[in-house]
């Protein structure tokens, strides 16, 4: 990523903190990924699990029309109340500045159709509503 946080190319996670295909804690790491090559289940989603403590896990899956994900802690957020509110987990079906790169990018012709599916699990509790 250059000083702009425009993408400059690919690199694997194998053994570095964004490494997360285990569940593990995210802890203090700062993160703002756009995640490819993502592991697919036998019904063609990948899925994005995230759980606190003992609490029920909220899954986000997504069809085979996304390639990406990206991942987004908030702490380069400029508003300091504003960071580590929340983690944002965003599909796309593009990288990220796929407008210039062309990488994923889907052009549609007039007349032309595209579907994409995703969905989120609540990960209720036995029991609840």
């Amino acid at each position: 990523m250059d000083t702009a946080s425009i993408p400059t190319g690919r690199r694997p996670v194998d053994g570095t903190p964004y490494d997360l295909r285990e569940p593990q804690p995210l802890g203090d790491r700062h993160i703002d990924v756009a995640y490819t090559q993502l592991r697919r289940d036998p019904d063609g989603r990948a899925r994005i699990r995230l759980v606190h403590g003992e609490g029920p896990a909220v899954t986000l899956w997504v069809g085979d029309a996304y390639s990406y994900v990206e991942m987004f802690t908030g702490d380069t957020l400029p508003e300091a109340d504003r960071r580590r509110t929340g983690l944002g987990v965003e599909p796309m079906t593009c990288a990220p500045d796929a407008f210039n790169s062309g990488e994923g990018l889907i052009t549609l012709e007039p007349g032309q159709t595209h579907q994409a599916r995703w969905g989120i699990d609540p990960g209720r509790k036995e029991g609840t509503a």
